[in-house]
């Protein structure tokens, strides 16, 4: 059955005290519904935000303090990294570290990605787990479906849920999840006080989307595997990125020059930013994220079209830095 969908601001007092739902800046009903869901799939108490930045922002104004290290994985979202420079002002620190080991020892926050994005390294969670810092684990391309960061020693989970949980490119959201009450709790103040709740509309659209999310993500995977298996024996690509779980599929061209050519090569697969939609998408992120990103490498987002027609276009594109 379908969320019924819930637009109003404000309700009317119980008996002269505030209900259940008072005013939507603190909680609706479309929202709390799809929190619900998202906290049965992380295996924790999911809270939704406008986006993934602001349940990033959410996370630093809740969990830390002026003077404070974020340790954060190297070839993570360059967006993450933005917010915490942005943040310099107010005297926080941020260093990347290789996440396929230990964090630095003077981390007061362990900031993981499984997979980064877009080298798709994966995380040590062990090692991270056993760092005295709390953990968070960007998890926004494998999904609940692939991995459960909470039940691997991480306090908390963030999904930018605009990519797979919603899954369509018609929202943009964000969900935290965790386990501790007394964090969700701290966590729910901060994203009322600053005004981080997202509309009905998106929390509404956002649940129907996670009734399709692992239909969806079967078939990205399997895809995923696949395009990557003919990539790394094709001529033209010189380095694969892919960790065997979820639907990005990183590789490499020679330079920014072909990069640009299979970009605007490509027919089928849409040459767009973003990713985990039910369309195919490619970019070079080198345009986005400078010299800490390969000048050939591309981010391929595999979508719902056929397997075949997928790899075809690849192929076309990747023959034309032949002419």
């Amino acid at each position: 059955m379908t969320t019924p969908l819930d637009r109003a601001a404000t309700w009317p007092y119980e008996n002269g005290e505030p209900g259940r739902f008072s005013y939507a800046r603190a909680d609706h009903p479309a929202g709390v519904a799809v929190e619900e869901a998202l906290g049965e799939l992380d295996g924790g108490k999911a809270l939704l935000f406008p986006s993934g930045a602001g349940a990033t922002a959410a996370v630093v104004l809740t969990m830390c303090r002026s003077g404070d290290t974020i340790a954060i994985a190297e070839g993570a979202y360059y967006g993450t990294s933005e917010l915490f420079k942005q943040l310099a002002p107010w005297g926080l620190r941020y260093v990347e570290f290789d996440q396929t080991g230990p964090p630095p020892a003077d981390a007061t926050l362990v900031w993981i990605e499984a997979p980064a994005n877009p080298m798709l390294t994966m995380p040590d969670f062990e090692a991270a787990a056993a760092h005295p810092a709390p953990v968070v684990c960007d998890s926004t391309i494998a999904t609940p479906l692939g991995i459960r960061p909470l039940e691997l020693g991480c306090d908390v989970v963030l999904h930018s849920a605009t990519k797979y949980l919603g899954g369509h490119d018609d929202l943009i959201a964000g969900s935290l999840a965790t386990r501790d009450d007394d964090l969700r709790e701290r966590l729910w103040h901060t994203r009322r006080l600053f005004g981080l709740t997202p509309s009905a509309d998106t929390a509404w659209l956002l649940h129907r989307g996670l009734k399709t999310l692992e239909v969806r993500v079967m078939r990205q995977v399997a895809t995923a595997h696949e395009i990557a298996r003919r990539l790394e024996s094709h001529p033209a690509v010189t380095i694969v990125r892919y960790p065997g779980l979820g639907g990005i599929v990183s590789f490499d061209v020679t330079d920014g020059a072909a990069a640009l050519k299979v970009e605007t090569s490509v027919q089928l697969i849409e040459n767009a930013t973003s990713l985990g939609s039910t369309r195919s998408k490619i970019e070079s992120r080198h345009r986005w994220e400078g010299d800490r990103c390969p000048k050939g490498l591309l981010r391929l987002s595999v979508g719902l079209e056929d397997p075949e027609a997928i790899w075809a276009d690849l192929e076309q594109a990747l023959a034309s830095l032949k002419a």
